[in-house]
Parts: C-alpha cells; sequence; structure tokens
C-alpha cells in the first residue's frame, strides 16, 4: 500500500463528473464489481436503495436515489501488458445544490470521468462540473453513456460535448479527449460502437494511458498536503482525507496544521490509512500523488494544510462560489413543541449549525434577527432541505423560514442570481411551459426537437426566486411527463417584482383532532394538507383556499349528538384527497408570514402569529405605515 517513487507512476487518481442521475455511481460499482478484489457476494450485502448501489450508503442517498457526499474508493487494475495499477476514484455528487462537494474533491484527481447521457446529452450540471474541472487544469475523458438506451443517440450528444467545449474556450489539448461508450447498468465499455465489448476493461485501458500519473520527483521534497473531506470516528475522532502533493507522509511524524487564517499548530499523526477498495488499512508512508486519511491531528478543518516542520507556507485555498439562498432557522415555539424531539433549544441548534459548517464547505451561517434566530445560506432549496432533513432525523424540532435569493449591488445596481433551466417535454405540452415560464421572467436561449422520443428540449434563463414552487406547476401543466433541471449562472440587474402565491391557505382557528364531519362540511373550500384524526392547533396551515386571501375554518369540529335519526348513514363523509407535502414541497410553498415547523415526525405549515386577532392587528398597522 506505500507509495514509493516505483509505484507512483502506477496510481490513477479519478474524479468521476457528470449531471445528476447520467450513471456515475452505478459505473463506479460495476468498476469495482470487476477489478476482481471482491467477492460479488461482499458487494451484494453493502448494495442497496432504490438502484442497489454501494457507494450511495447514505440514508438519504439510497431514498431518493442521488448522490449527496462525495466519496472515494480504490480499485486495482492489471492492464492488457501484465502492468498492476490502483486507480483512486472519486465519485461526486451530480446535482447542483452539492456543488461545493465537486469544488472541493477537484484538487485530489489528476484527470476526470465526464459522464454524459447518450439521450439526454450535455446538461446545467454538466457545464458546471466541466468548468470547475478545466479551472483545476484536469483533462476530460469523455464517457458516452447508456448507448443501450433505444432511444440514444451517442454521436448527436459528442457533437454536443464537443460544442459545449468549444462555449468554454477550452485550451485545444482539452479538445482532443478521448471518447469512450458504455452502459454501467450493464458492465460494458468500447472505444468503437462497432466493436462490441462485454467488459469495462476499454474503459480501465483509457484511464491508464489518459490520466497522467503523479509528477516524478515530489517526494523528495518536503511534505505538503490539504485537507479536502473529513469523516469521523468515535474512536479516534476526526479523520482528515486529502491528496500528498509534495513530499511523504509517514505514520507518527510531527507536522504542521495550518488553518485558513494562516495559524500553524505542531501535531503528531496518530494513524496514516491508505485506500483499499472500499476499506481503509493502516499504512507506514504515503508518498506524493496518492490519497490517504490521517488521524490524531484534531481540531482540523477542511481547507487547511498539513506540512512538514520546516515549511510553514500554506496551500492555496479551494475557491468556493458563494450561497445564492438564505433562510431563518429558529427554535420551535409552537403548541405541540417538544413533543417528538430531543433537542429543542437555540443553544443545541447553534452547536449543530456549527458542527455542518465544518464539513459543508458550501453553507454559512450567520446571526439571524434575534439571539433564538440563524440565517443559513446555501446552493439551493435541496441543500438546505436535506440540511433541515439531517436534522429532523437527529432528533432537533425546529421551524424555518421563507427561502429568500441573496441579492448583491454590482456597479451600483442591484442584481439576483440567474439560473440556466433546462425542460424536457412532450410537443404537445410546449405551449403550456412557455406561458407558465413566460410568468415567471424566464428567457427563452434554446429550443431543440428530439424527433426520436416526441419531445422539445427547452433551455431558459430565470430569476433563481422563480423557481420557487415551479416543480409542481410544471408536472401539473404537462401531466407529469417534464424533466427540468437548473444551475447557477450568474447575477444580472432584478427581473421585475417577485411573485406571490396565487391562493391563499386554510387556517385552524381551534386546537384539536381534525374530523372527518368537519373536512366535509369544508369540501368545496379547497384543498386539504391534513387527514381526520391528525392533530391540529389553532394557526396551523391545514389546506390550500381555492380563492385569493386566507380562510380561517374549524377543522375539529365534531357533529352534534341528537336522539333524531338521519335518513343517510353517517359514514357518508366527503374528504378530498390529501395533498401530500413534502419537505421541499413546504420550503417553496410558504410565503412571508409563514413557517415551516420540522419535528422528528412531522413536517407542518404555521403562521408566524398563531391567534388571528394577531395577525389582524398587525395587518392593520402594516397598511397605516
Amino acid at each position: 500500500m506505500t507509495a514509493t517513487p516505483a509505484t507512483a507512476h502506477k496510481i490513477r487518481n479519478v474524479a468521476i463528473i457528470a449531471h445528476v442521475d447520467h450513471g456515475k455511481t452505478t459505473l463506479v460499482d460495476k468498476m469495482m464489481l470487476q477489478s476482481g478484489q471482491y467477492r460479488n457476494e461482499d458487494l451484494a450485502k453493502l448494495a442497496g436503495g432504490q438502484h442497489g448501489l454501494i457507494l450511495d450508503s447514505n440514508d438519504l442517498e439510497r431514498e431518493r436515489g442521488i448522490t449527496i457526499l462525495s466519496k472515494n474508493c480504490a480499485v486495482r487494475y492489471t492492464s492488457t501488458l501484465g502492468d498492476s495499477y490502483r486507480v483512486n476514484l472519486i465519485d461526486t455528487p451530480g446535482h447542483a445544490d452539492f456543488g461545493g462537494e465537486v469544488e472541493r474533491v477537484l484538487g485530489m484527481a489528476s484527470g476526470t470521468l465526464l459522464l454524459v447521457d447518450a439521450y439526454e446529452g450535455p446538461m446545467p450540471q454538466t457545464r458546471f462540473v466541466l468548468e470547475k474541472s478545466l479551472l483545476h487544469g484536469l483533462r476530460p475523458i469523455v464517457v458516452i453513456n447508456k448507448v443501450d438506451r433505444p432511444d440514444s443517440r451517442p454521436m448527436e450528444v459528442l457533437n454536443e460535448v464537443f460544442d459545449l467545449l468549444v462555449e468554454m474556450d477550452a485550451p485545444e489539448e482539452v479538445l482532443e479527449f478521448p471518447v469512450v461508450f458504455a452502459s454501467a447498468r450493464q458492465g460494458w465499455a468500447t472505444l468503437d460502437l462497432n466493436e462490441p465489448s462485454d467488459s469495462l476493461r476499454p474503459l480501465f485501458e483509457t484511464i491508464v494511458q489518459h490520466v497522467p500519473p503523479p509528477e516524478v520527483g515530489l517526494e523528495d521534497g518536503p511534505l505538503r498536503m490539504q485537507v479536502t473531506s473529513l469523516d469521523y470516528s468515535d474512536y479516534v475522532g476526526r479523520i482528515a482525507i486529502g491528496r500528498v502533493r509534495e513530499g511523504t507522509i509517514k505514520r507518527r511524524q510531527r507536522v504542521l496544521v495550518i488553518d485558513r487564517k494562516g495559524n500553524s499548530t505542531e501535531k503528531q499523526v496518530a494513524q496514516l490509512l491508505g485506500f483499499d477498495g472500499l476499506d481503509r488499512k493502516e499504512v507506514d508512508s504515503v508518498a506524493a500523488g496518492d490519497l490517504c486519511a490521517i488521524t490524531g491531528l484534531e481540531p482540523i478543518e477542511i481547507g487547511d494544510t498539513i506540512s512538514d516542520l520546516t515549511c510553514s507556507e500554506p496551500l492555496p485555498a479551494v475557491p468556493i462560489d458563494e450561497p445564492t439562498l438564505h433562510m431563518t432557522f429558529r427554535v420551535n415555539d409552537g403548541p405541540f413543541s417538544g413533543r417528538e424531539g430531543k433537542y429543542l433549544t437555540s443553544r443545541q441548534l447553534g452547536d449543530r449549525l456549527e458542527k455542518e459548517l465544518r464539513s459543508n464547505v458550501a453553507l454559512r451561517v450567520g446571526q439571524g434577527p434575534s439571539q433564538e434566530q440563524f440565517r443559513v445560506s446555501g446552493r439551493g432549496l435541496m441543500h438546505l432541505g436535506i440540511l433541515i432533513e439531517n436534522m429532523r432525523r437527529e432528533g432537533f424540532e425546529l421551524c424555518v423560514g421563507k427561502p429568500e435569493v441573496i441579492l448583491r449591488d454590482i456597479d451600483g445596481e442591484r442584481c439576483e442570481p440567474i439560473e440556466q433551466l433546462v425542460v424536457d417535454c412532450p410537443e404537445n405540452c410546449q405551449n403550456s411551459v412557455m406561458a407558465l415560464l413566460g410568468d415567471r421572467r424566464a428567457n427563452l436561449t434554446k429550443m431543440t426537437h428530439r424527433q426520436s422520443s416526441g419531445f422539445v428540449h427547452l433551455e431558459f434563463t430565470i430569476p433563481a426566486r422563480s423557481l420557487m414552487g415551479l416543480k409542481s406547476r410544471m408536472l401539473n401543466a404537462t401531466q407529469g411527463e417534464a424533466i427540468m433541471h437548473h444551475t447557477f449562472l450568474g447575477y444580472e440587474p432584478i427581473r421585475g417584482a417577485s411573485l406571490s402565491r396565487p391562493f391563499g391557505v386554510l387556517i385552524a382557528n381551534e386546537s384539536g383532532m381534525a374530523t372527518a364531519y368537519s373536512l366535509d362540511a369544508l369540501y368545496d373550500r379547497g384543498e386539504f394538507f391534513i387527514r381526520p384524526g391528525d392533530q391540529v392547533y389553532e394557526g396551523q396551515v391545514v389546506g390550500e383556499h381555492c380563492r385569493t386571501g386566507d380562510l380561517v375554518v374549524n377543522v375539529v369540529r365534531g357533529k352534534k349528538l341528537t336522539n333524531v335519526r338521519a335518513a343517510g348513514k353517517d359514514d357518508n363523509s366527503q374528504v378530498r384527497p390529501v395533498r401530500v407535502m413534502s419537505l421541499e414541497t413546504c420550503l417553496e410553498y410558504i410565503e412571508e408570514d409563514e413557517l415551516v415547523e420540522v419535528t422528528p415526525g412531522m413536517v407542518r405549515i404555521r403562521k408566524m402569529m398563531l391567534i388571528e386577532a394577531d395577525r389582524r392587528r398587525a395587518a392593520r398597522r402594516a397598511s397605516a405605515e
């Protein structure tokens, strides 16, 4: 496992980057299966989730079928010439909201595998990750994945990738990228579609030939490496993960840990771990170019430099794009507070957010309007939604306010974040999509028809605030057939006033258990978010009104018992099907005077002011001003 000068030539550090759901994690799983260092039965025990993947090990990743955290593993490969290589694979998230994970781990790689779906082609996140990899000087190997799809168009997609690189002003050597056609799910790759294959050997050979090995001679200099990931163990504390840039690090070595402010502290390496498959094994030394994990250096943060005692110069910090969205976190002060959660105070909430900052480099936390509130900023709604979901599963109770975009003053003009939005929809839904996005101040930049599938491909630039609540309305407008993705483009002058919710809400005026009798009486008033038997409290939002303006309703009223029997049965109550509101849906739905109450067992929407008289008084005061 020790990377010596003789074996450094046999190391390949590869980051796999792509748009969401283009097959990154599936490909890494198949590469591990075909490496020969594991029995299939051993890997089958680790697989799970809706796609049966090994590297999607987090509970949320397996539930949602997406990669949230970047991970790395090492596989051994023997080339056709008989040489043995170790390929360090770095799996990265594909969703735009987790771009911070991509930015911080690209420094560990010497090359990239750029995966592109053989039907969808380059998508918004493809541009983002490609741009970041080019800034690191990494040359891509383009993998056209899912060529076994009946509607695949690999050669057209290849031309689109080339056009994208030209548009991004990529250097000449990057434009001469190698191309591999693959089916990650079936586990094969080929350099020529006319020459079928039954394994991923052509992909491994391309990696060995085109990804550069670590530079020769760097292992002789003073030690320098940068922490790009953190892990935690109850036994040894924080585990720093990164790539050795120069020199050689040894077990029990005395080193300097230099933080981002330039402060240095002398510490001793307790354990030095190398990567072997999915495991970490203790080694004596790791040389320049290889990846390793180190214990015993607490406190240590992402971006810190680990260097020799004679070298106090830190490595340059990894540039991370700034957040575009923020919301307010506060303690849960509702009537049901403390019924389900373990962590209820603002101090516990602040400690948890401080802990998240240590590993979530794209997150920002500041003081809110009061001591009990925190302003949390992130890349997007899913970025913050995943944090909230993790907190509620850990036992936290909290309330979060309406997400708001972060505005900036550029050259004396107020500007807002603009996103690139890509929509694939059936041709007969094109007018509905154009009308919906036109109302949200989107500008059409590109439109192409894909005759093989009867879909139309639309690209827009749209204000980030206009994406709030767009997903559900897009699915309604296209009968659930539209596919949409978006990624951050930049800042532009504000495009008009903010959009408001078209309908009001139904607000409970009493606390108690919702009854079928009361919901039946309110059948024509709107659509409900609650079911008969749910506990509600005064000021809770229980549904959407069918008109503009809020309506206060009684959903806990029961039927009066008399000795007069009705002609019909009492169980003929008509209750509308409930609209299921997920956490992200609630965050998109609320207005400025509302909160999302999150507990381990429930997600509710409520008014900031629970008492109706207080809301009326505040409204009169606001109108008078």
